[in-house]
């Protein structure tokens, strides 16, 4: 007899509620939960597709021993004992950093991806971290760390109450949103314009959301930046910066104004290809508005200039004192955050702590360049020793990072390769081991990222829709079992790992006098920790630590996992509030609006005014509603009609090459060349071409059954990986110049 059960969707950041219909172990369909506190019934394509994507053949069932040069399914302990044998030995003959870690983009979306690999890295001790970050958001992670001493407290635009709201780099009707969790986005904007609110768009292409929008710019890609400090040039040289409340927590702002004279909207017109006048409107219209918040995305990420575009987007809700206020963008409190402590100075945020070991790059959040990878692994030095082990979980930068066919190689030479994955893809099938976790219906869900950027304060936890099927192992348990592998302890009972975390935690919430358990005995608080399993208890754990929590009994009525459970569809916690002074960690314990860092970057910028296009097309990104960067193409459901891999070109450029809409044309850049068919569509500006991110699923040794029948082209072969934002570290992908050949033959 079918029956429902409740689900959190892990499929992007939106984190709708989901009602799933389940006959036996099988999910059959979802739908919206209407019932649930933070997304109200709304459901994306991805979805409404859960079933598919959770009973997807291709998703591996068992381990996967290298033997022979094979990969053979093998059972739990011998999965595990090799992962022992194959890491440990490196660790111990090399040292920690000749193990590298590469964390991809889904751990976010998992309870056990960000509870274990903080514990994993603390325990292993290497400096040879790489993530999705840096193809991604690092420069709002540094923006934010060096302009308010966090690199999480990253402010988000409070959509229900603001009166204007601009976007640059965002193309949320397409992404869900990012950095910015609201569930149903585009209905969000859609009610800003009923209710009378004016929505601008930055964007090279004419994408869904510019449609929407009161004013569409069509900026050349890269010049972001450019186009942001103009504008703040214009609220000083016109009077117009007024930080109202704000003032008291800000400093720099006189020094901001000196910094950013050169910046006019006249000199950086011609860089931009925005009319001086478009620019003075944008900085008139943030002013007059009764609240406005500015947004900025992934296009305004991963160009050139992707932490200085980052900073100026903070930059112009400061000035306009649009920051930390109602309806402007203001800083969430999730229920796990930490306890809050009493505004001060604080520590502040440092980079270049280490570098690099082959070309130097600076760390950034303890982090290395993605791009960094395949020379970290096949170049040998003179600084240490290259990355001779791997561990990769739910990664798969052949696809996701620049130069994928170098990288490629590199895998094929390492001593040792650990993939924690669901599939074998164009990464994992390099791998000794593969370690296959559940399908999210059989996994628990609560969302400690997310919620720290979402647009309204809420708290919510759904448990295993279906049991474990037999023969699974937990996701959880995989990752601490793959901690204590490959840090000396393997063969200890897995649950030790929790146990640890909870110790340690509760020996430091003791001792500290901001703590509501201070002066307590950590056992007796321990013991009161509820739960079925380990992360159950960790969860209680940080729910009764956090800002709405219990305090252990400080707080009768605060937060706990057993209050959560009684509100399965959630807890509403209000909408965001004014924080400031409370989350700022900068040494003056202030916002320091112009941080040395930023400040030493601003010539860079400055030289940028005077570049022009070099006469070749540039290529920029694109999202698809129906998939979240490589990980949906093997579903059916989310595959076909506009989920498509094609070069997006204005018909202008297309008459110019004699190119038809489905012509082959090839694309060449720094890093190789590919060929798609051509997509004529005047949603892209002249001189602009667009290909997707995340397709390329033609390797050979993969099992994508249905990906590999459609498989695109990867767009990051066109780049070499030499092009990096120098303060994050982030890969440019964005306004990069390319070459384009028309093809004869028949249409792809």
């Amino acid at each position: 007899m079918p029956r429902t059960a409740l689900r959190i969707c892990p499929l992007c950041e939106a984190t709708c509620g989901l009602v799933l219909t389940v006959d036996g172990t099988t999910v059959t369909a979802a739908r919206g939960d209407r019932d649930d506190v933070f997304s109200r019934g709304f459901v994306c394509p991805k979805g409404a597709s859960f079933g598919a994507a959770d009973a997807d053949p291709d998703r591996l069932r068992s381990p996967l021993v290298r033997k022979g040069g094979e990969l053979r399914e093998a059972g739990w302990e011998e999965a595990f004992d090799a992962v022992a044998a194959g890491v440990r030995p490196v660790v111990e003959r090399y040292g920690p950093h000749a193990v590298g870690v590469v964390l991809g983009n889904p751990n976010v979306h998992t309870m056990a991806g960000a509870l274990y690999p903080p514990v994993l890295l603390g325990a292993l001790g290497t400096r040879s971290l790489f993530t999705a970050s840096t193809v991604d958001q690092m420069p709002k992670h540094v923006s934010s760390g060096l302009l308010f001493g966090d690199a999480n407290a990253i402010p988000v635009p409070d959509l229900d109450r603001t009166d204007h709201l601009l976007l640059i780099g965002a193309n949320p009707l397409e992404s869900n949103g990012s950095l910015c969790t609201a569930p149903d986005f585009p209905g969000r904007l859609k009610a800003l314009r009923a209710r009378g609110g004016t929505l601008t768009v930055i964007d090279p292409r004419r994408t869904r959301t510019a449609k929407l929008a009161d004013r569409h710019v069509a900026i050349r890609p890269g010049t972001d930046a450019l186009l942001l400090a103009a504008t703040a040039q214009v609220l000083f040289e016109e009077g117009l910066v007024d930080l109202g409340a704000l003032a008291p927590h800000v400093e720099g702002v006189t020094e901001l104004g000196r910094a950013l004279r050169d910046f006019t909207p006249e000199s950086v017109a011609a860089a931009c290809e925005v009319d001086a006048e478009v620019t003075r409107a944008l900085a008139r219209e943030l002013a007059a508005a009764p609240t406005a918040a500015v947004y900025g995305r992934i296009g305004s990420c991963t160009v050139p200039h992707g932490t200085l575009a980052s900073w100026l987007v903070d930059v112009l809700n400061v000035l306009t004192g649009n920051l930390d206020r109602p309806g402007g963008a203001l800083f969430p409190q999730a229920a796990t955050d930490r306890t809050p402590r009493p505004a001060g100075p604080g520590r502040g945020f440092a980079l270049g702590r280490w570098r690099s070991r082959v070309s130097g790059h600076p760390e950034a959040k303890g982090e290395l360049p993605l791009s960094a990878l395949a020379e970290e692994i096949d170049t040998v030095t003179d600084e240490g020793e290259p990355v001779r082990a791997l561990l990769t979980v739910a990664a798969n930068p052949v696809l996701s990072a620049p130069d994928g066919d170098r990288l490629d190689k590199a895998l094929a030479s390492l001593d040792f390769m650990v993939s924690v994955d669901p599939y074998l893809n164009e990464t994992s099938r390099h791998a000794h081991v593969v370690l296959p976790p559940p399908p999210p219906s059989q996994s628990p869900h609560h969302d400690f990222a997310f919620n720290t950027l979402a647009v309204r304060n809420q708290v919510r936890y759904t448990r295993p829709a279906v049991p474990l099927e037999p023969g699974r192992m937990a996701e959880t348990e995989i990752l601490a079992r793959l901690t204590l592998a490959v840090t000396g302890g393997h063969g200890t009972d897995p649950a030790a790992v929790d146990a640890a975390v909870v110790e340690r935690t509760l020996g430091a919430a003791v001792r500290d006098p901001h703590s509501p358990v201070h002066g307590r005995d950590p056992g007796e608080l321990a013991a009161r920790l509820t739960g079925e399993n380990g992360p159950e208890r960790r969860l209680d754990l940080m729910l009764r630590l956090g800002p709405y929590g219990d305090g252990f009994g400080a707080r009768p009525d605060g937060l706990t996992l057993q209050r959560l459970l009684a509100h399965p569809h959630g807890i509403d916690l209000g909408p965001l509030r004014p924080r400031l002074p409370q989350p700022l960690k900068t040494r003056s314990g202030k916002v320091e609006l112009l941080p040395g860092p930023i400040a030493a970057d601003l010539p860079r910028l400055r030289r940028a005014m005077a570049e022009r296009p070099a006469g070749r097309p540039v290529l920029v990104g694109r999202r698809h509603l129906r998939s979240n960067n490589s990980w949906m193409h093997n579903v059916p459901a989310l595959t076909g009609g506009s989920n498509r891999c094609t070069l997006q070109l204005h018909p202008d450029d297309a008459d110019r090459l004699g190119l038809r809409d489905g012509q082959p044309v090839r694309v060449e850049g720094a890093g190789g060349a590919v060929t798609a068919p051509a997509e004529v569509t005047d949603t892209v500006r002249p001189g602009v071409v667009s290909l997707p991110h995340g397709w390329g699923h033609d390797r050979p040794g993969t099992r994508l059954t249905h990906a590999a029948t459609d498989p695109g082209v990867n767009v990051n072969q066109l780049l070499d990986g030499s092009l990096l934002d120098p303060l994050s570290g982030n890969a440019v992908l964005n306004g990069v110049p390319v070459k384009l050949t028309p093809l004869t033959g028949t249409k792809l």
